[in-house]
């Protein structure tokens, strides 16, 4: 996630700046014909194009508040999982006593669960917090967060029995896993279901078409510096496709997805510090981006 807005700005510039190229290329291509070749045809009315234009501003910002309820939704269940991890780690550590090990099975999870979301390797975290045990039993599971989920139910549930806790003692802990597996299936119904066609390939289309249009109408007015104005307004919204569009995944690894690893390491350090075991520094910003 992109923290320095200096740099935001660098990187949504140089991710659009080939599209903007192009456009001046086409906007001196017409300004040419127009200016010296006296092409009449290009001599196109500016009130549809400006009827057009304000039509897919709105559209675009529509897309754009859907793509960023779609982002800030994720972040929300992050949220809960960091404090449904702490309160697990918290309960597992004050009320079934000494349990390291399900603790760092804990701490391990949000790891695995970024894995998930991400498509990504996150081997090396999760092997080196879960117990070798629980890392044996989860070979195989399609789903490994919440396979991870399942073991530290079946260890809580072993510890209850085994020194005879109070039934309700058990069903708190048992209402943080569920609340836990909760999170993680809203943030799956996120990866697993994109935005429709209409919100994604569609307002592209739209904008490009836009574009390449917007220079015939205005240089009967603007002449010379058509491809100015014109660039100025294709960029604006270029910019709104795009932020859009990075929204829209916030589990993607761009730099305007979800801090995923920052999360997960904070849910490590905060769980596995009761355990009194070293735990890894916290991720640092690099470049203006949170990883």
């Amino acid at each position: 996630m992109i923290v320095d807005q200096r740099v935001g700005l660098r990187i949504i510039g140089k991710e659009i700046l080939g599209v903007i190229l192009l456009m001046a290329a086409w906007d001196f291509a017409v300004v040419i014909l127009f200016q010296v070749f006296h092409q009449e045809w290009m001599e196109q009315p500016s009130l549809p194009t400006s009827l057009i234009g304000s039509a897919l501003a709105l559209f675009m910002g529509f897309r754009s508040n859907s793509a960023y309820a779609r982002w800030w939704e994720a972040r929300t269940l992050w949220g809960a999982t960091t404090n449904n991890c702490r309160s697990l780690g918290r309960q597992i550590g004050t009320l079934l006593g000494d349990r390291p090990d399900l603790m760092l099975a804990t701490a391990a999870y949000p790891h695995a669960l970024r894995g998930a979301l991400g498509n990504i390797d996150v081997s090396e975290d999760v092997n080196r917090l879960l117990p070798p045990e629980m890392a044996k039993a989860i070979v195989g599971w399609r789903n490994q967060p919440n396979a991870i989920l399942y073991q530290i139910g079946l260890g809580v549930s072993a510890e209850v029995a085994k020194k005879g806790i109070d039934g309700a003692v058990h069903g708190q802990i048992d209402r943080i896993l569920s609340d836990l597996a909760n999170a993680q299936g809203g943030l799956e119904r996120i990866r697993n279901t994109p935005l429709p066609m209409q919100f994604s390939a569609l307002p592209r289309t739209l904008v490009n078409i836009f574009c390449i249009v917007l220079p015939l109408s205005m240089v009967q007015t603007l002449k010379w510096i058509t491809p100015l104005g014109s660039s100025l307004v294709g960029m604006l919204f270029l910019v709104l496709d795009k932020s859009a569009a990075d929204l829209q995944e916030p589990f993607a690894s761009t730099p305007h997805a979800l801090p995923m690893a920052t999360m997960a390491r904070t849910i490590e350090i905060d769980v596995v510090q009761a355990t009194g075991l070293p735990t890894p520094p916290p991720t640092t910003v690099v470049n203006g981006i949170q990883s």
